[in-house]
């Protein structure tokens, strides 16, 4: 059943639901849906409506719900992957699959070793992609929310977002061995953490100075493996392995 996520433009009313804008369109002049259709309609904040397309007005699509029932695609954790900026399109590839694996945002970081420079107009329009991909993903995954994809951060600017997480991991190849890796990511779970943050270095790694600072804010370094993992790889892992320790479904 194809997927829509209620926007700011949208409204519910009792048992009704009126779509505007993309979705709108989408409906209408992409899939070309009729009266009488039924369509999964998110609020994003983890609630499904099964609705019924009622008919159609100038640029509104009105719909009538049939049912509702918490989203079973959620993870118990909200994720945060602190992705360091990383060359060409890779980022594309990498909201994708985070949004897939079950990542609730997503924000690009400039770290030291990061080799990408973007101006004000570039670095907005990035922007306007990658929070399209996460929509996409997001309804292609059956995801209850639209994962966010926040304004590129400095490093220390996501050192301190991060801050306000109960736990922070950060994969690093000179990082102790796997034992303490499988103890902390049991701890997740074992801990009942809800909010999380993931951190990954650009195509060069993290400099030793990042590390120290990571650690000084009490995040907790960690390996991977004795591989060395590309940038576009290592979130993903460590997203796949905390959502097969803690999905519940």
């Amino acid at each position: 059943m194809h997927r829509f996520y209620i926007k700011n433009e949208d409204t519910v009313t009792g048992g009704t639901v009126k779509l505007t804008g993309d979705s709108y369109n989408h409906i209408r002049n992409v899939l070309r849906l009729n009266a009488g259709d039924e369509v999964t309609v998110s609020d994003g904040a983890g609630t499904d409506y099964t609705c019924v397309i009622g008919d159609f007005e100038d640029g509104v699509v009105n719909l009538t719900i049939t049912d509702l029932n918490r989203n079973a695609a959620e993870l118990p954790v909200s994720i945060t992957l602190y992705q360091g900026m990383p060359k060409g399109d890779k980022l594309d590839l990498v909201i994708e699959k985070a949004v897939e694996l079950g990542a609730a945002r997503i924000v690009p970081v400039m770290m030291e070793r990061t080799v990408v420079k973007l101006d004000e107009k570039k670095a907005e329009k990035r922007l306007t992609r990658y929070r399209a991909i996460a929509e996409a993903a997001g309804k292609q995954s059956g995801r209850g929310i639209i994962a966010e994809v926040p304004a590129i951060m400095t490093y220390a600017e996501a050192i301190k977002d991060a801050s306000a997480l109960e736990r922070v991991l950060v994969p690093y190849e000179d990082a102790r061995g796997m034992a303490h890796a499988r103890a902390v990511v049991k701890a997740i779970k074992d801990d009942g953490v809800r909010s999380l943050g993931i951190f990954i270095g650009p195509e060069g790694g993290f400099a030793a100075k990042e590390i120290e600072q990571a650690e000084a804010a009490g995040f907790l370094v960690l390996s991977l493996g004795s591989r060395i993992l590309r940038t576009e790889t290592a979130g993903l892992t460590m997203l796949s392995i905390i959502g097969f320790e803690l999905d519940n479904g």
